[in-house]
């Protein structure tokens, strides 16, 4: 179990209710539909590593390069999705999550405007396997808040799911300036919260408890990323008088998606 702050939160998770795509890519050979045991394992392996919680289906499209004829592309084509197909269900993976087994034929280029031809028609000789995984549900924990109210309490953590960083990253994409642009005007209304900006990170060794910020190169990921907080909320009128800022490194997962912990919560120290 997980000790978060002398706090021993149960966590819970929410419905869900839409989809993200990955994509791998295996390259064929000219005219051929076989592959080798290293791209089989990888291909494999794609589909093993991802978390089997959040599959909701696999698609298997294939294709050809623009060279030949409709007809025989299209059957080489599908002969490419199919031979992923096998070597897919070979190895464990479950037929009913496979939706899509399809040969899209060629891809057509224009070869007069197509720098390196040679190496773009290589690209289009391949099946991409798409997985579609279930969006990551959203936490609701006790004590746990995703905005600001007048009725919180003193250890009343503001998680801010929708302002999870790259990895290695503490700068904040536009998106995530938006989210922060709705927490400033609640912190403008409520002007009695004050609180500290707790930064986090994931993915780190045991032995390492901060990252590094790959824009920084210095080992204070988690302070940055709380800091960058800090400055937004200030550059939108938030006293920083109310804030503080620290970064807590790998010290406090929250024992879900690594996504999860490349967080940034408010945590309510003076009302």
């Amino acid at each position: 179990m997980l000790r978060f702050l002398r706090i021993l939160p149960l966590f819970f998770f929410g419905f869900i209710s839409a989809q993200e795509e990955i994509v791998h890519s295996v390259y064929f050979e000219f005219d051929k539909y076989s592959f080798d045991d290293k791209q089989a394992k990888e291909v494999v392996d794609f589909i093993k590593n991802s978390d089997s919680t959040r599959i909701e289906s696999v698609q298997i499209f294939g294709y050809t390069d623009d060279i030949g004829k409709d007809d025989y592309n299209f059957k080489l084509s599908t002969n490419r999705a199919n031979a992923i197909q096998s070597k897919l269900l070979e190895n464990g993976v479950k037929n009913k999550i496979i939706v899509t087994i399809e040969g899209k034929g060629r891809i057509l280029i224009d070869d007069d405007i197509v720098d390196n031809l040679p190496e773009k028609r290589s690209k289009n000789r391949r099946v991409d396997v798409v997985l579609n995984l279930k969006e990551l549900p959203t936490l609701v924990m006790p004590g746990f808040y995703h905005s600001i109210n007048k009725n919180h309490v003193v250890g009343d953590h503001i998680y801010l799911d929708n302002i999870l960083f790259e990895r290695g990253s503490s700068r904040l994409s536009t998106k995530e300036k938006a989210e922060l642009d709705k927490i400033a005007l609640l912190l403008v209304r409520y002007k009695n919260i004050h609180f500290e900006i707790q930064g986090h990170v994931c993915c780190t060794p045991p032995y390492q408890k901060e990252a590094i910020d790959k824009d920084t190169k210095k080992r204070q990921l988690s302070i940055n990323r709380a800091q960058a907080v800090y400055k937004y909320l200030a550059f939108r009128r938030v006293s920083k008088n109310r804030m503080t800022f620290k970064g807590y490194g790998n010290t406090v997962p929250l024992g879900k998606d690594p996504q999860y912990d490349r967080r940034v919560e408010l945590v309510i120290t003076k009302i």
